[in-house]
C-alpha cells in the first residue's frame, strides 16, 4: 500500500475496480460519505433495478455509463471492462482492490446471510447464494484478474493496489472513512 496516498491525490474522480465481493461498494460509499463525491454503483446502471439482475439493453447501458462519467466529480466501482477506457480517461484516481478468490468467496457467503442490504445492490432484499455467482467468483474473476492487473499497470494517474484486507483496513484508518 502506498501509505503517502491520501484522498486528495485520487481527486475528484475516483474509479474503484476488483473482483465481486472485494468490498469495492464498500468503499466507494465511504469515500463518497467523507468527500462529498457523488456515488454511482455500476451494477446500478448495469442492471434494471429491483430484478434479479437483469440487465439492461446495452445502449441504455452505455448511455447511463457516458452520462455518469462525463460529470466533474464522483466515485465509480465497478469493472465493466468493455467501457472502462473511457471511464479511466476522466478518472483522477484509481483504486484496484485485488483480493484473493478464498477472500471474495467468504465475503460473498457472509454478503448473503447478513441481515443489512447489500451496498450498491439492485433491492433492499436480502440475496442468496447461488451457484451461478459462486462459479463467476471461481471461474471468471480469476481470469478477470490479469485484465485489471493490466490496466493498473497501464494507468498513469495517482493509483493504490490494495491486495490484503489489512491494507485496506490501513486505508479507511488512514482516510478517516
Amino acid at each position: 500500500m502506498n501509505a503517502t496516498l491520501s484522498l486528495d491525490d485520487l481527486g475528484p474522480r475516483i474509479c474503484i475496480m476488483g473482483p465481486s465481493n472485494s468490498g469495492k461498494s464498500t468503499l466507494a460509499k465511504a469515500i463518497a460519505s467523507k468527500t462529498s463525491l457523488p456515488l454511482i454503483h455500476l451494477d446500478q446502471l448495469h442492471h434494471l433495478p429491483d430484478t434479479k439482475w437483469v440487465p439492461r439493453e446495452p445502449k441504455d447501458f452505455y448511455r447511463l455509463h457516458e452520462e455518469a462519467v462525463r460529470e466533474e466529480r464522483w466515485v465509480i466501482e465497478g469493472n465493466y471492462t468493455k467501457c472502462i477506457y473511457p471511464r479511466l480517461e476522466r478518472a483522477t484516481g484509481l483504486i484496484l482492490l485485488d483480493v484473493p478468490v478464498a477472500i471474495a468467496l467468504q465475503r460473498y457467503i457472509r454478503r448473503c446471510y447478513s441481515s443489512k442490504p447489500r451496498i450498491g445492490g439492485l433491492t433492499t432484499r436480502r440475496e442468496n447464494v447461488t451457484w451461478e455467482m459462486l462459479k463467476y467468483i471461481v471461474h471468471i474473476a480469476p481470469k478477470n484478474h490479469l485484465i485489471h492487473r493490466r490496466l493498473f499497470e497501464q494507468a498513469t494517474i495517482p493509483k493504490l493496489m490494495l491486495s490484503l484486507p489489512r491494507d485496506i483496513n490501513a486505508c479507511y484508518r488512514n482516510w478517516d472513512i
